[in-house]
């Protein structure tokens, strides 16, 4: 099994960059597919990132592209998301991702295993 915990998310202004962290515990990360997901109030959960082994390059969602940048230390047993230039539409609450067995990068819900609890991301304008 994996427990993951998510931190680093914070209240900034438009224009500013938080960067979170994923530290998963229980399996090395290197074996699995990872992802980002967000949830803002009143909306249900969307993709924002995930990563893969065999394609060699992460795959986003169109809203964060070019922004966002995921990544992950293996030592460390986490998974990072750099987020720069924020606007206030990327409000929400940022939840980790893990599927066992993970080769591709996976975009959906349903096809992650584990969840971690989430961290609050506010951006004013």
């Amino acid at each position: 099994q994996v427990q993951l915990v998510e931190s680093g998310g914070g209240l900034v202004q438009a224009g500013g960059s938080l960067r979170l962290s994923c530290a998963a515990s229980g399996r090395t990360l290197s074996s699995y597919g990872m992802g980002w997901f967000r949830q803002a109030p009143g909306k249900e959960r969307e993709f924002v990132a995930a990563l893969s082994w065999s394609g060699g390059s992460p795959y986003y969602a169109d809203s964060v592209k070019g922004r966002f940048t995921i990544s992950r230390d293996n030592a460390k047993n986490t998974v990072y998301l750099q987020m720069n230039s924020l606007n206030p539409e990327d409000t929400a609450v940022y939840y980790c991702a893990v599927r066992r067995g993970g080769i591709y990068y996976y975009t959906t819900i349903p096809e992650y295993d584990y969840w971690g609890q989430g961290t609050q991301v506010t951006v004013s304008s």
